[in-house]
């Protein structure tokens, strides 16, 4: 067994992913595919914890070109992290990966609510733990509440899964002179206002020294390669 760089991780899914190529809705091959790559660093004895966005159901932001408030809007794509993550979920255990689902607010008999401790005790039993539903207040994006579960459990880094292979000086698809970070410190990312993640989730890991890996999701392997310390994609860190 390859020996491990980080045996903690919270893995940041955009909704998008899951949608495939029709972009809208849950395509199963990709489900199986990123449950694929998740079991594969189970297997390497690495704890996981997924936060994943909504996006491919529902935008916050979308709402308001149709007369819905943006809290409101904020709150039906809280809802679609749960039905995303619910649907990974039940990927992962039909790969034969135990995972839990934890929602930021009480949804009653569809998930428990977010406690720490317990998130805790399941990854310490080798269970991977999808928190879904944001932060539980509008206006704070999932990669906010990635880096704030990443920091309650104490990850020992984001693995933020992209379609690109790192970090750009600017768009690569529109700049072919763009240059890829293989390593950028969180002040450049703000200062450059490169689109690695937002300002406050940015600002979050900045303060708790909570490292970001941005990587190419679609080339398979790769979350198995990063946590065994290839060095893939950019790392952002201090």
């Amino acid at each position: 067994m390859p020996s491990i760089a980080y045996t903690r991780i919270l893995l940041k899914l955009s909704g998008e992913v899951l949608a495939g190529e029709q972009g809208v809705g849950l395509d199963g091959t990709m489900l199986d595919y990123v449950a694929s790559e998740v079991k594969s660093a189970v297997e390497l004895g690495v704890q996981v914890a997924i936060v994943i966005g909504g996006g491919n159901l529902f935008r916050g932001v979308q709402g308001e070109s149709r007369g819905i408030p943006r809290a409101s809007g904020d709150f039906i794509g809280m809802l679609a992290t749960v039905m995303n993550s619910i649907a990974l979920q039940e990927t992962l255990k039909s790969l034969g990966v135990s995972a839990q689902v934890q929602t930021a607010t009480d949804m009653g008999p569809i998930a428990e609510p977010f406690v720490r401790q317990k998130a805790l005790e399941y990854l310490d039993n080798g269970d991977v733990v999808i928190f879904g539903g944001g932060t539980g207040h509008p206006f704070f994006t999932t990669d906010t509440a990635a880096s704030l579960r990443a920091v309650e459990v104490e990850a020992n880094a984001i693995f933020k899964a992209t379609k690109v292979d790192g970090v750009y000086s600017d768009d690569p698809v529109r700049n072919p002179r763009a240059t890829r970070f293989e390593e950028i410190s969180y002040r450049e990312v703000l200062q450059r206002r490169l689109q690695v993640m937002d300002l406050t989730a940015i600002s979050l890991c900045m303060e708790h020294n909570m490292p970001i890996i941005v990587f190419n999701l679609k080339q398979p392997g790769n979350v198995k390669r990063i946590v065994a310390g290839e060095a893939i994609g950019t790392k952002v860190i201090g």
